[in-house]
């Protein structure tokens, strides 16, 4: 029998990425199904994961420093632990919620509930409420004797009433075993109880016949004499009988006798107790018998921390692994479990009510029946109210009561017992509530069936509804609500008016009600609230519920306008195009009932698709011409309704132009200015103003002036004019204002436009209001010349019309800046000078005077305004042009020009000057001479040249001081270079005392490249005594420079070599060093020597003696006079940049300057000069030289020195003193240079143990490598040990090495091919089966998929073993990969099936079948597959190779619906369909066309008849017709038989009879005729009968054709062929079917007589007449019927006409007379001839 419980693994957790040595009790955690944490400490970094178990993939990885974390059970709410600080994170919020430091370490904590965390110290608990600002709150002390036990765990009761810590230790009596010890401490008495044991849990359970929970501890304890579970009640309930104290023994595995219980849960949900012991051992206890019902190992490893799922009611647990193990209750199973195992059915029952599980209804269903046929109705009707799953609360069990309360009418009513038992902690169903709410009801106590309704003990139905309404309609609409019956909730909502709920209440519950029906009932009791339904019902999310149309035809119906405008507004404000028939009818309505509304409507603009032509005649009738307007799309419509502008509102027209085709906008404006110019000429302006753009100014111009609307051309133009460019737009706007201005006598405006205007045509401008305006006031025609340069035009204008006035008001007001063109022309007019030159006083200085003096001058008469130059001048004006005038003047005139010239400072030197030029030169240099700035210079130049005074122009640029200007005229270019050389020799810089002035002639030269001039000038300077310039400096540094320049180039004559080294020893003021760094840029090393040492620069001079002059000898020789260390530290640097190390070496050592210490230990090294380089180290060492990152470089190269001198022994002595060399930079150095015994010393020292063992495997010492690449851990290193181990075959060691290195994925492969590459296989399969055995990490997968490549490629004998085994942890695909690279098919197709790569199974079995296949595995296989052409190759596969299995194959596969394709699978065997008849017979039962004609063919070809006519008489999918012409031929009488019954299948009735004649079946001829149902086929056969007399036949023809064949036929054929005997049955049977016929006619005949009768004696009675007794027989006139007279009803005698009666059909014998009875004169009844 199946476990009464299911175990599987929900995670992994090493799988996360976490390292499994943090998988402990100490770092990982688990307080509910939802979150673990686990602390992860790698190196100094320490990291908390916080794993979600309902979604791993979210685990969160946080870095902390704390020494433990512990998750809230509910909630993300993080608590950490450090030391005696304890803080708790909302990680959510990123907050932190509380934070406190304990007074002592906290040994273990646990949440105890989301709310409460309990902290266990090593003297007292605390409980710490995340609640407000409280602080951890102490419950009780612990006890002396619990101080040695490590705390395990620590529980409360739900309501912190009883508390237990668990700690366990080893025992002391040697035993070895794990002793456990409980405090167990009750909060109301406040004491403590020391118990024994290993493990406890607190239950919360309800006892029978109570109603309130009990508290049940229980615990384990393992004792020396064998394991116990206790189980005491704490905290008692209010059940009769007390809980019974259990103590049962645990049975213990023979195999696990040192096994003892770690942890215990109990699940509330089912009772039962889950105790977990350490070897993964768990027991499954009854909690309230104690009664143990399971026991199995779930986990090979301990599992170290449990707790309850509270979901399934299982346990969840955490083993050594890191495997998430999840024990759940197997709800089918666990009862039929103890039944049958256990034998224990009252423990089944028990077990099966407190989880309602199944399993157990026969037996409470049994018990039942006892109880109440033992009359214990209360015990019966608790078994019943408390059955599991309500199995027993069924309508049976109802009537079962009702009949012993049937039986007992007196005593209490059993039913209402069992209804109480089940509402003490319980609900009704559906059912129960009727039954109880009957007797209810009829005793009046409906306010019983509010209370329980209320209190959820009733479920609601349509019918308890029902019966409720007769009393309480309230009651009923709740009932009806919770029962979802939409109907009736709604209906009881009409009923009481309550409209507004019934929509909500309908989108609640996602009910369509009939809503139009609704809303008429309501129309008539509400019709507001109708109108509000309506309205939400067509708001209505997705649409709307009702139809709009009918619900509006509803409301106008009942004349309600305005609820129905509201109605629709609000439902087509959607604005929808299928709506527009709804939009056109509201608007009518409005339209012709309350235009305002309509208007309101309209305006709103929320309606676009109705028929805009029916509503804009209705604006039109209506009298909103403007809406009208909107509506109307004809022209001739337009036009009607325009007339009436003057009533709209000038902005929609605006607008509404702009709607309007430029064309028809055109044809408006000129109808509004035909009918009514007055009324709507100015919204003709605005409009002609607004869409001017549009219409084009030139034709709205046409258009005024076609109308001759001038003013309205004038405002048109007005409002358009500033904001255009067209010229015709301006200009007619002149015109329009000259014109308007003419009538109103105002020209404000033309003389504005004509002032302000860009864009008019001047000269039309200008010629129209001359010749055309005829203006007495000028100025527009004075605004537009002056405008536009006209004004030479207009002063002739105006001097010609004597308007002088004008003229000077122009230049004095108006433009002064034109008085130089007023003045030009005035003269050209010849106007008198005073005249003029009054005007010119007038303006006084507003008149520019350069124009003015062009103008005067262009006409030579520029004279006559030296008075007004002279007030000019006067009043301080500083204009150049004005002071050049002046000067002109005067030069002119001769009055003293020298005077103003050099006083005046604002007239032009360079015009006055070339003005000057040409009558005296002296006067021009003086001229440009004193030009500000030297902007004459070049002129001055220019002059002096031209006339040979260069004595002024050599002191003129002496005292300028410009070098530009010296470089001018000293170029080659010059030809009067050497005349104004001389002049600056002889005159100019002699009399100068002006140092800078000499200076920058110096300079000059100097730049002009004349140093032999140069040098000769400043020797008279300088070297004079006498001379002021003597102790220059900067003269002496200008000489000696000069000096070295020229002799740097070579230039200097014979005579001055040397002049250098003479300047150097006479000067003493020039500055040393620069002349001295100038010497050595020019090659004079000799003199910068000299000029070094004369100023005191020993290391300057020694550097020119190393550097230039390069003369180490000589430097020494210098150094050892000076003796200084700057000196030797010059020298030696020199040395080493000689490569004369060791000289070097020795000069900085009497220096002592270890500065230069990186390059003396370079050079030092490449030249292998390490005992030198010692001393210098030494030095340095002793001088404490430079920061700690040099005296390191120098301490490094101090060991390096050391090692490859092979002083070991001062090696060891230095790394073992104080110092801070890089040991290991110097280690790698020498195990690169070989010496790897140094570099196994410095690893050593630091510690360094990856280095080190890299260095003993070339010292040949594994194992000592092997242990230092343990102490390293590191990959790189196992690698490179695990290769010299290998290469040394030292397997041993290498299996250590690849044990450590095979855990790493990335790194297996590598290890692979170090033993590969080898040959070693046998030894690294055996390390990997090693392995196998070990903590493989995170590479379980690859170790595991390594091993089955080595077995693939070296030992098959195991390969399949592996892969069966271990196929779930590999990586299959890789395997595979090498599986077909060695041929490997069997365990090819394995893997493939495995990697439900079935297609590819499938191919590997038929492409290799002698190795790969097997049938049964085959088809199982090609189920799977997912490439349907693999089935039809495996097909093909079985023809060839196994066709015998064929059939099972094909069966197998058409169980699979739609897997197969049978029509294809017939077409691919077609030449072999005899092969796959029992597959085409599986699955004929589809009726396909293919298997049919396949398996009839089959048929036909083995001659199965008896098959064949099953074939074709059950399925009808092929062509019947085509087989049925083949069999008709077929040499086989059965088969011509199959085919007529082909043929009378498809109604060829006469082929399938033809074809029965011919083979004599006339049994099958019969029924051929008989189902084809035609008389004339049936009178065929019966004639072929008689032709081949078979008698017999023909009359079983008869019997079989009975209803097709005619009387008259038939006589006539047996009369004729004198077979009457065998026709007589035939004519006996008709006869009596005839017979029988006539009398029920009779029948009918007399009674509708009677009924007649009847009816005649009701009408005369109701008429008051009596009975005509000479008309008896005959019906009255007054019920005559149509067609009859008086005569056939009175003198016809009967009056019956039997022509009815002369042909007898209908009983099968057409054709067939009745024998004749006579002629009957008289009576009506004409003879009746006979016939055969």
């Amino acid at each position: 029998m199946a476990a009464p419980i299911k175990l599987n693994e929900v995670l992994k957790i090493p799988a996360l990425g976490i390292r499994a040595d943090a998988i402990s009790f100490a770092n990982c955690t688990m307080e509910s199904e939802k979150f673990i944490t686990v602390r992860e400490q790698a190196g100094e970094q320490v990291m908390i994961h916080i794993v979600d178990l309902f979604n791993p993939a979210r685990t969160e990885k946080r870095p902390i420093t704390a020494d433990a974390a512990l998750m809230n059970p509910v909630a993300k709410i993080l608590a950490l632990k450090s030391g005696q600080a304890l803080q708790i994170f909302n990680i959510e919020l990123k907050s932190k919620m509380k934070a406190h430091n304990m007074p002592e370490p906290v040994v273990y904590w646990k949440w105890i509930n989301e709310r409460t965390m309990a902290l266990v110290t090593a003297n007292a608990v605390f409980h710490w409420s995340m609640d407000g600002t409280s602080e951890p709150v102490k419950v009780f002390d612990r006890l002396p004797q619990m101080s040695t036990y490590q705390i395990i765990n620590y529980r409360a009761d739900a309501a912190e009433k009883w508390m237990v810590l668990t700690g366990i230790a080893q025992a002391q009596d040697g035993s070895g075993r794990i002793v456990g010890n409980m405090q167990l401490y009750s909060a109301e008495k406040q004491q403590s109880q020391s118990i024994e044991g290993h493990a406890a849990a607190f239950s919360q359970f309800l006892c029978q016949g109570a109603t309130e929970q009990s508290t049940l501890f229980a615990f384990a304890n393992k004792s020396a004499t064998g394991t116990k579970l206790h189980i005491i009640e704490v905290v008692k309930g209010n059940s009769a009988m007390p809980f019974q104290k259990r103590a049962v023994d645990i049975t213990v595995p023979a195999d696990a006798a040192n096994d003892f219980p770690v942890a215990m849960q109990v699940s509330d949900k089912y009772g039962l107790v889950f105790l977990v012991s350490k070897f993964g051992y768990i027991y499954v206890f009854d909690v309230e018998t104690g009664t143990q019902v399971f026991m199995n190992r779930i986990s090979a490893e301990t599992i170290f921390t449990t707790c309850v799922n509270s979901a399934s009611g299982g346990l969840l647990g955490i083993n050594r692994l890191g495997q998430v193990l999840h024990v759940q209750i197997d709800d089918q199973n666990i009862v039929k479990f103890i039944q049958g195992n256990l034998q224990n059915l009252d423990l089944a029952m028990k077990v099966a009510a407190r989880g309602k599980l199944p399993g157990a209804e026969q037996l409470y269903a049994a018990n039942f029946d006892q109880l109440l046929r033992s009359g214990d109705i209360q015990g019966a009707a608790e078994m019943a109210a408390k059955s599991p799953n309500g199995v027993l609360r069924t309508p049976n069990t109802i009537n079962k009561f009702k009949t012993v309360a049937s039986q007992n009418p007196g005593g209490q009513n059993p039913l209402l017992i069992y209804f109480s038992k089940i509402l003490e902690d319980s609900s009704l169903n559906a059912v129960e509530s009727v039954e109880l709410a009957r007797p209810v009801i009829g005793q009046g106590k409906q306010q019983l069936l509010q209370k329980w309704f209320d209190e959820g003990k009733l479920e609601c139905s349509e019918d308890l509804g029902d019966l409720i309404k007769q009393v309480d309609g309230t009651l009923a609409l709740k009932v009806y609500n919770k029962a979802n019956c939409p109907g009736k909730v709604i209906a009881c909502f009409v009923e009481t008016q309550q409209y507004d709920k019934i929509l909500a209440y309908a989108q609640r519950v996602g009910y369509q009600p009939e809503w139009t029906g609704i809303l008429a009932n309501m129309v008539v009791l509400n019709p507001e609230g109708a109108v509000r339904l309506a309205q939400m019902l067509v708001n209505q999310e997705g649409g709307s519920k009702i139809d709009v149309a009918a619900v509006a035809e509803l409301f106008l119906n009942r004349n309600m306008l305005q609820q129905t405008t509201s109605f629709l507004l609000d439902a087509l404000k959607g604005n929808k195009p299928e709506e527009a028939a709804l939009q056109t009818k509201l608007l009518e309505i409005n339209l012709r009932a309350a235009p305002q509304v309509a208007e309101a409507i309209l305006s709103n603009g929320m309606l676009t698709h109705y028929d805009r032509a029916t509503v804009g005649q209705l604006c039109e009738r209506a009298g909103l011409f403007q809406r009208a307007l909107e509506h109307f799309t004809e022209l001739k419509d337009l036009k009607r309704v325009i007339v009436y502008a003057s009533q709209m509102q000038a902005e929609f027209l605006l607008e509404w132009f702009g709607t309007l085709d430029t064309t028809w906008a055109i044809d408006l404006l000129k109808e509004m200015l035909a009918k009514d110019m007055r009324s709507n000429l100015q919204i003709c302006v605005q409009v002609a103003t607004k869409y001017s753009e549009f219409m084009t100014p030139s034709t709205l111009i046409g258009i005024f002036e076609e109308f001759k609307s001038m003013e309205g051309l004038y405002y048109y133009l007005g409002a358009i004019v500033n904001f255009s460019q067209d010229e015709t737009v301006h200009y007619k706007y002149i015109v329009a204002c000259a014109k308007v201005g003419m009538m109103k006598n105002d020209f404000k405006e033309l003389e504005r436009i004509t002032r302000e205007s860009q864009y008019y045509p001047a000269v039309k401008v200008k010629d129209f209001l001359k010749s055309e305006a005829k203006l007495a006031d000028p100025r527009p025609l004075i605004n537009v010349c002056d405008k536009h340069d006209m004004v030479e035009e207009l002063t002739q204008y105006l001097y010609g019309k004597s308007m002088m006035k004008y003229i000077e008001v122009y230049v004095q007001k108006v433009n002064p800046f034109k008085t130089p063109q007023v003045v030009g022309a005035l003269i050209d007019a010849g106007c008198p000078e005073d005249q003029i030159r009054s005007l010119v006083m007038s303006v006084r200085n507003q008149c520019p005077v350069e124009p003015l003096i062009a103008s005067c001058q262009k006409r030579n008469r520029l004279r006559f305004l030296l008075p007004w130059l002279e007030a000019r001048f006067d009043e301080g004006e500083q204009d150049p042009a004005l002071h050049n005038a002046l000067a002109m003047i005067y030069i002119d005139t001769n009055q003293n020009p020298e005077k103003f010239l050099a006083s005046n400072s604002y007239y032009d030197h360079k015009v006055v000057g070339a003005y000057c030029a040409k009558r005296d030169p002296h006067l021009a240099f003086v001229v440009y001479s004193s030009a500000p700035g030297g902007l004459c210079d070049d002129e001055a130049i220019a002059v002096t040249n031209e006339n040979a005074l260069y004595k002024a122009q050599a002191k003129f640029l002496v005292e300028r001081q410009d070098l530009d200007l010296w470089a001018k005229v000293l170029t080659d270019e010059n030809k009067h270079k050497r005349a104004l050389v001389d002049q600056v020799v002889s005159t100019a810089l002699p009399s100068c005392r002006n140092s800078e002035a000499v200076a920058c002639t110096v300079k000059a030269f100097m730049t002009a490249n004349l140093p032999n001039e140069l040098i000769e000038l400043l020797e008279k300077i300088v070297l004079r005594p006498d001379s002021e310039f003597a102790a220059n400096k900067n003269l002496q540094n200008l000489l000696i420079l000069t000096a070295v320049q020229v002799a740097g180039a070579g230039d200097l004559p014979e005579e001055h070599k040397g002049r250098v080294m003479e300047y150097i020893n006479r000067l003493d003021k020039f500055d040393g060093a620069d002349i001295a760094s100038i010497c050595v840029s020019e090659g004079l090393y000799e003199e910068a020597f000299v000029i070094y040492k004369k100023f005191d620069d020993k290391k300057a001079a020694i550097g020119v003696l190393l550097e230039n002059i390069r003369d180490l000898e000589r430097a020494k020789d210098f150094a050892t006079a000076c003796n200084l260390d700057e000196t030797w530290s010059t020298l030696a640097n020199a040395q080493l940049n000689a490569g004369q190390v060791a000289d070097a070496i020795d000069s900085y050592v009497k220096a002592k300057d270890p500065s230069d210490y990186l390059r003396v230990i370079e050079a030092a090294q490449n030249a292998d000069q390490y005992h030198p380089l010692i001393i210098f180290l030494q030095m340095a060492r002793k001088k404490d030289f430079g920061t700690q990152e040099a005296r390191s470089v120098i301490d490094t190269a101090m060991l390096m020195s050391y090692a490859r001198t092979n002083m070991m022994s001062e090696l060891e002595e230095f790394v073992s003193s104080p110092n801070i060399a890089n040991v290991e930079e110097v280690g790698e150095r020498c195990a690169e240079m070989g010496m790897f015994e140094a570099a196994r010393m410095l690893f050593s020292s630091i510690s360094k143990h990856d280095k080190l063992a890299s260095c003993l495997v070339r010292l040949q010492k594994y194992a000592d490598a092997v242990e230092a690449a343990r102490k390293a851990n590191f990959t790189r290193t196992w690698k490179e040990v695990l290769v010299a181990c290998v290469d040394a075959e030292e397997f041993r060691l290498a299996q250590m090495c690849g044990l450590n290195l095979m855990i790493i994925p990335d790194e297996i492969e590598e290890l692979m091919k170090v033993y590969e590459r080898r040959g070693h296989f046998e030894q690294l399969i055996a390390m990997l089966e090693t392995g196998l055995g070990t903590d493989m990490g995170g590479n379980s997968s690859g170790i595991f998929t390594e091993l089955a490549i080595l077995y693939v490629k070296y030992k098959e004998s195991k390969l399949m073993d592996h892969l069966k085994q271990f196929f779930s942890r590999m990586n299959i695909p890789r395997v595979i990969r090498e599986c077909e690279r060695y041929e490997n098919w069997q365990a090819l197709c394995f893997l493939y099936v495995q990697n439900d790569e079935a297609d590819n199974a499938a191919l590997t079995m038929m492409n290799h079948a002698a190795d790969a296949w097997e049938h049964t595995e085959f088809k199982s296989v090609l189920v799977r597959c997912a490439n349907p052409e693999n089935l039809y190759k495996a097909v093909q596969f079985y023809v060839e190779e196994h066709p015998m299995e064929l059939n099972d194959l094909l069966i197998s596969m058409s169980k699979k619906e739609g897997m197969l394709d049978h029509s294809r699978v017939v077409v691919l065997m077609k030449r072999k369909l005899p092969l796959i008849k029992e597959y085409l017979e599986h699955v004929q039962h589809h009726d396909m066309k293919s298997v049919n004609e396949a398996l009839n063919n089959i048929y036909i070809e083995e001659e199965d008849y008896e098959k064949l006519d099953v074939s074709v008489s059950t399925y009808t999918n092929y062509d019947q017709l085509e087989l049925a012409g083949q069999l008709q031929k077929h040499p086989l009488l059965e088969m011509r038989r199959v085919a007529g019954t082909l043929y009378t299948k498809n109604k060829r009735y006469g082929q399938a009879l033809e074809l029965s004649k011919k083979d004599k079946l006339y049994k099958d001829a019969m029924h051929v005729a008989a189902t084809s149902q035609d008389p004339e086929l049936v009178e065929q056969l019966l004639r072929f009968f008689v032709e081949v007399e078979a008698k017999e036949c023909f009359a079983a023809c008869l019997f079989t054709c009975f209803e097709l064949v005619r009387p008259d036929v038939v006589m006539e054929l047996a009369w004729r062929n004198n077979i009457m005997d065998y026709a007589m049955p035939y004519v006996i049977q008709v006869t009596k079917n005839y017979t029988a016929k006539v009398d029920q006619l009779v029948i009918e005949s007399e009674k509708k007589k009677e009924e007649d009768k009847k009816h005649q004696e009701a009408m005369e009675q109701q008429a008051g007449m009596g009975v005509d007794m000479s008309m008896q027989g005959g019906p009255l006139m007054l019920t005559m019927g149509p067609g009859m007279d008086a005569y056939s009803q009175m003198g016809g005698g009967m009056g019956m006409n039997m022509g009815g009666m002369a042909t007898m059909g209908g009983m099968g014998m057409p054709g067939m007379s009745v024998p004749n009875m006579g002629s009957m004169p008289g009576m009506g009844m004409p003879g009746m001839a006979t016939h055969f």
